[in-house]
Parts: C-alpha cells; sequence; structure tokens
C-alpha cells in the first residue's frame, strides 16, 4: 500500500494541475488532497505503528473505529440483558429512577427465568404492611459513644481526585437530602465533602491523605482535627484492600493530580499517586484492633470500621483471634468483592486477584458467627448493586447494609464510556478535566442521586412487604432462590454452608473452617505452621 499510496498521490497532484487550464475551480480540491497526502507521508516515516507505516491513511480509520467500538458495541450490538459490567436493562433502571421517570416494564420479563444463574424471591399470599423508617441500621458497639443510625443503601467509596469536583458535590447534597450517607474513598476528606452538610464516612487508606505525615505514616493531630470536631463525619472506615485491586494499593493517574487534589492529598504533581500496599500504623492483627480503638477513641467515640477484599482466610480468622484477645474490635465491616469498582487498576488484578463478594460475605458472616462475635458488629456489603434485589439478596446472605458506587455514578449521568481511568470522562462525573466537568449541573444532579436513592429504598420496601416479612431484619438466606438446572432450583441456605454460633471457638471445628483457623495467629498475618 505504500507504492500505491506514492501512485494516487503523484497521480491526483498531476491531474489538478492539468485540470486547472480547463476546470480552475478544480484547484479547490487540493486542499482535502493536500492534507491526505501529508498525513501520509506522516504515517510513513513514523516508527511506532506498522499498520500506519504499511496502510498509510486507510490505517487511521481503522483506529478510529477502534475507538468508538465501545460505543456501537454498547448502543447498536448489545441486548438489553446484555453487556458488562452493567447491561442496558441495569443502566436503564437506574436512569428511570434518577429522573424520577416511569420505571415499569411492558410484556413481561426479558430473562430466561429457566436458566442456570437465574435468581428470585417468592411472595406470600399474606403481604405486610412496613414503615420505611425500618430501613435503617444503627452501627455501632458498646464502646462508641455516637453510634450512627444508617441508611440501608449509602454511597460506597469514590474519591475526590477519581472523581470530579461537581461529582463529589452533587453526591453529598444527593445524601444529604435522602438522608443516607457518603464514603470518602481513600483519598481523603475534603472541602467538597463537606460543603453540603451530607453525612460522611471518612475512609483512610495506607497513603493516610487527610492525616498524614510528609514521609506517608499517619498524623494523629490532623485526624483528631477532622474525625472529632467535624460534624459530618459520622463514621471513620480504615481500608486494609479493595476490590479492584486487592493488596496493591490506590492508584490516581497523573492527569488527574491537580495543583488541589495534590495539596489535599499532601503529594507531588505530574506523578501517578500510588498508595503502599499495606498500613505503616500496624503490622498485626492485635495492632490493628489497638488502632481501631484509638481511631475511636481520637474521633470521640465515633464508629469505626474496617473494609476489605477478601484474601487468605486464615487472615480474617486472625483479626477475629485478635478481637477476642484484646478485647477490641470493629463497629462494622465493610466486604468488597474482588469484581472490582470504580477504581483504576491492572487487569490481571482486577480479572484474578481476591475473592468475589458473594463468597466473601458468607465467609466473613460465617466467621463472625463462629467466634461468636457476629451480633456485636454490623457487616456491609456492596457488588453491582443498582436495585432491590440485588440489596435483598446481599441483606439475606448476612450484611446489615449495602453500599452502591457504580449505581450512584450511573444516577449521577455516568455512560459507562469505560474512561474512569483516563481523565476523558465525557459526562464529567470521573474527570478533573474542567471542560468536561461544567457539563455536570450539581444542583440537577443531586437531585437524580436522591431520587436514585428513594425509589430503590421504596422497591426494597414493596419487595419486603410482597414476600410477607414485618421488615428487612427478617430476611434469610431461604429467602433467595436460585436455578442450579433448568429443572432444579435451591435456596441459598441450601446453597452455602451456614456454621453454628460458636463453633469455631472449640476443638471440634467445622471441617472447611479448620485449616484457616489453625493457620490464624492474633499477632501475625502469616499463617503459623505448627
Amino acid at each position: 500500500m505504500r507504492t500505491q499510496f506514492v501512485l494516487v498521490s503523484i497521480i491526483l497532484i498531476l491531474l489538478n494541475i492539468i485540470s486547472i487550464f480547463v476546470f480552475p475551480w478544480f484547484l479547490y480540491s487540493l486542499i482535502l488532497i493536500i492534507p491526505l497526502i501529508v498525513m501520509g507521508i506522516i504515517d510513513m516515516i513514523q516508527p511506532s505503528q506498522t499498520l500506519r507505516r504499511n496502510f498509510p491513511v486507510l490505517a487511521r480509520a481503522r483506529y478510529m473505529l477502534e475507538e468508538i467500538r465501545p460505543e456501537m458495541q454498547q448502543y447498536f450490538i448489545e441486548s438489553d440483558t446484555e453487556g458488562m459490567p452493567f447491561n442496558r436493562e441495569q443502566r436503564s433502571v437506574v436512569y428511570q429512577r434518577a429522573k424520577g421517570a416511569r420505571d415499569t416494564v411492558p410484556f413481561g420479563t426479558k430473562k430466561n427465568v429457566y436458566q442456570v444463574g437465574y435468581e428470585w424471591v417468592n411472595h406470600s399470599l399474606s403481604p405486610t404492611k412496613v414503615e420505611f423508617d425500618k430501613l435503617r441500621v444503627l452501627i455501632g458497639g458498646k464502646d462508641c459513644l455516637q453510634p450512627y443510625n444508617a441508611s440501608l443503601l449509602n454511597i460506597s467509596a469514590m474519591s475526590y481526585g477519581s472523581l470530579s469536583r461537581n461529582a463529589i458535590l452533587a453526591l453529598n447534597a444527593g445524601a444529604k437530602a435522602g438522608k443516607f450517607a457518603h464514603n470518602t474513598g481513600e483519598g481523603g476528606l475534603t472541602p467538597h465533602h463537606l460543603e453540603n452538610g451530607g453525612d460522611i464516612i471518612w475512609q483512610i487508606g495506607t497513603g493516610y491523605f487527610g492525616c498524614r505525615n510528609l514521609d506517608g505514616t499517619f498524623n494523629d493531630l490532623e485526624f483528631i482535627k477532622k474525625a472529632a470536631h467535624t460534624p459530618q463525619v459520622k463514621m471513620i472506615e480504615i481500608k486494609l484492600s479493595q476490590g479492584a485491586k486487592p493488596g496493591h494499593g490506590g492508584i490516581l493517574p497523573a492527569q488527574k493530580v491537580t495543583k488541589e487534589v495534590a495539596e489535599i492529598r499532601g503529594v507531588p504533581m505530574g506523578k501517578d499517586v500510588l498508595s503502599p500496599p499495606a498500613h505503616t500504623a500496624f503490622k498485626t492483627p492485635s495492632e490493628l484492633c489497638y488502632f481501631i480503638a484509638n481511631l475511636r477513641r481520637m474521633s470521640g467515640g465515633k464508629p469505626v470500621g474496617i473494609k476489605l477484599c477478601l484474601g487468605n482466610k486464615w487472615e480474617f480468622i486472625a483479626i477475629c483471634k485478635a478481637m477476642l484477645l484484646t478485647g477490641m474490635m470493629p463497629d462494622y465491616i465493610s466486604i468488597d468483592g474482588a469484581e472490582g469498582g470504580t477504581g483504576a487498576a491492572p487487569l490481571e488484578f482486577t480479572n484474578t486477584v481476591g475473592t468475589p463478594g458473594i463468597d466473601a460475605l458468607m465467609f466473613v458472616h460465617n466467621s463472625l458467627v463462629g467466634f461468636g462475635i457476629r451480633n456485636k458488629i454490623k457487616v456491609l456489603s456492596s457488588g453491582k448493586v443498582t436495585t432491590a434485589f440485588e440489596m435483598i439478596k446481599l441483606i439475606s446472605l448476612g450484611a446489615d447494609a449495602v453500599y452502591s458506587a457504580r449505581g450512584m455514578m450511573l444516577a449521577l449521568g455516568c455512560i459507562q464510556a469505560l474512561k474512569c481511568n483516563s481523565n476523558h470522562c465525557p459526562t464529567g462525573v470521573a474527570t478533573q478535566n474542567k471542560s468536561l466537568m461544567v457539563g455536570l449541573d450539581v444542583t440537577d444532579k443531586k437531585k437524580r442521586v436522591a431520587n436514585f436513592h428513594h425509589e430503590t429504598m421504596k422497591s426494597l420496601l414493596e419487595i419486603i412487604e410482597a414476600m410477607g416479612l414485618d421488615g428487612p431484619q427478617d430476611l434469610r438466606p431461604w429467602h433467595v432462590m436460585r436455578r442450579v438446572s433448568e429443572t432444579d432450583s435451591k435456596n441459598y441456605a441450601e446453597i452455602f454452608e451456614y456454621i453454628l454460633e460458636g463453633s469455631l471457638l472449640g476443638n471440634d471445628l467445622p471441617a472447611s473452617f479448620e485449616s484457616a483457623v489453625k493457620l490464624a495467629s492474633p499477632d501475625s498475618f502469616r499463617p503459623i505452621f505448627v
């Protein structure tokens, strides 16, 4: 094609020169031809892309089509029930509820109800009437002086820096209007989180952003100043790991590190912000428990929780043993699934590291039951929550409340462009580009966030009533059905193992937990081989 390009270029130029004498107006075609020829010459001499060298100009069409492939796939090829990570049906219900539009569907379900994996709940012939204010849960143990009455649905951890200023403002204003909580993400507590007065869960990650010394270690005084004396901060969350990249540490690409972000986080501009994989404030499970107790004391008695994506099972068992040994425990535990979320992450970590959310929730719930401390600790869970059924499923499996991240982003107007890590988010949600951010109107989008929350909670209430229950606290594993073959279905109590209260305290251990319990020590995250 290189030879053909040169020949065609010469012929076009000669034709133009000859045609001037017959059709002088034909000279205007050079306005199009000359740029194409220059473009082709550049393609032939550049060294990095073989296709462009071999197919000047034509190869550029391939790259243009590749650029818009996700949009073409999403809008013209996928059906309503296809598409990842969220299909069109899931996105549409969020948009409709956020806008206050009609969210009913005609002509029956589009799902194959006989396909393996189809899930549902059964209704009752004696529906109940449940008060809306029952859709809350009190978080705070015996050592907590300021327990928090949380909504069953809250905004999951998404940092300022990863999200735009306008997105943070709209999320927090929506949280205030809807009376639910907004998790800051590990990027720290910023003025944008506090501007509208919504309830805040301040997440502290391994980088200790917002409460760090110059060397990156934890700063007690900065923590006290913000945690104890900021009334909007209702809870503190220690992030041990996250689902998008468990064991890796947070990533904020350099193009998103503006001067303001750098000042808030205490990091240099022009470089990727890479949080350390591990905490420096503690090294062992017992030290973690003391750190939790210390944060609770320094915050004035506010609830303190931990967030983790489950990895080695003995490590979580080690934390449970440390709780019993020290008598100090978190007020809640937040479970993040390895399915990932809004955070930028290496492909291998997103696809192949960590425990999926359902499996992790089951193990954590069982572990707390087995050590006899489940009634002292609340469990929060996240994982692609866009509808009330997803909430029902997580609560039935053992969660007390639920987080949603991408659902809330969709409520803001996210179109799943999958450019969160590039600073080119077209809807202004996940970018620091001011020309894109300005398109996100805070006044309009805060209403949409509040609407999505309210309508989802309303749907949750209606399903609970249809099931004949007196409240979400009555949900149990046997309420959720799953098709395991074309002719057979089971409830979650039949699919998953549930161990007995206190069964991990003695010597007669459940077989599925025996190895992890024996390997775990409150004094180390490393396995103890006896």
